[in-house]
């Protein structure tokens, strides 16, 4: 199962168009455009993690674990906040926030308002489905570097478009990963 059927099965994407007061398609289209952004940066953190995958665990438990997946489908309104402090560690500015929304209202004509309520809410689904696939995973040998790793297509142009072919579109230099190209686009529109 690919990353957007969880999140529509989950009901994920259902809660967050209700909370935004949109079409679920709308929901659906926003988080497709925003996951290859955040999928690429739980990759270069993990990159960047001195203990590499057991670093990214443990900060995904510090962050809140499966229950950041639990927080948005649960009946309360969703904490943002944790989804903000999940961008926080996987882009490090808001600036990347805003490039990653500008980039995903390009590509789907939602407004980059809208997505920039989305982003947060998304980025908690994905840390909190891996969180749980992690712990779940444990003994299957792939552990979380086989989910990032499945999540984002290990790294390979998939045909037929879908995620694939949006990471592919935002991975300017080709090296798999699309978040350096948006950092790059970030620092470009602060000077």
């Amino acid at each position: 199962m690919n990353i957007m059927d969880m999140l529509q099965q989950s009901g994920g994407i259902g809660t967050m168009a209700k909370e935004l007061g949109v079409n679920e398609s709308v929901a659906q289209a926003g988080a497709a455009a925003l996951l290859p952004a955040i999928l690429g940066g739980f990759k270069k953190t993990t990159q960047a993690q001195p203990s590499g995958l057991d670093g990214l665990g443990g900060l995904l438990g510090q962050l809140g674990g499966g229950g950041l997946l639990d927080s948005v489908l649960g009946t309360q309104p969703t904490p943002v906040s944790k989804g903000n402090e999940v961008l926080g560690q996987i882009f490090g500015s808001k600036e990347v926030s805003r490039t990653v929304a500008a980039g995903a209202e390009q590509q789907t004509g939602i407004s980059s308002d809208l997505l920039k309520k989305m982003l947060p809410v998304v980025a908690m689904m994905v840390a909190g489905y891996m969180a749980k696939e992690s712990s779940g995973s444990a003994g299957n040998g792939g552990g979380l570097g086989g989910l990032i790793g499945g999540l984002l297509g290990g790294g390979s142009k998939t045909s037929g478009g879908g995620l694939g072919g949006v990471a592919s579109m935002l991975d300017l230099n080709g090296d798999g990963n699309p978040l350096d190209d948006i950092i790059g686009m970030a620092g470009k529109l602060v000077r």
